[in-house]
């Protein structure tokens, strides 16, 4: 069976986004995220 592209690529995408979701869920993740963007200014 093979799938479209197309179908392929929105599965992808929907994965990847499931991951950084779930990352935000996690404070200590967040809390490193900010101290990296603050570091940038």
């Amino acid at each position: 069976m093979k799938l479209p592209h197309k179908l392929v690529w929105t599965l992808v995408l929907a994965g990847m986004l499931t991951l950084v979701f779930a990352m935000y869920t996690r404070p200590d993740f967040m809390l490193t995220l900010a101290n990296q963007v603050w570091g940038c200014f």
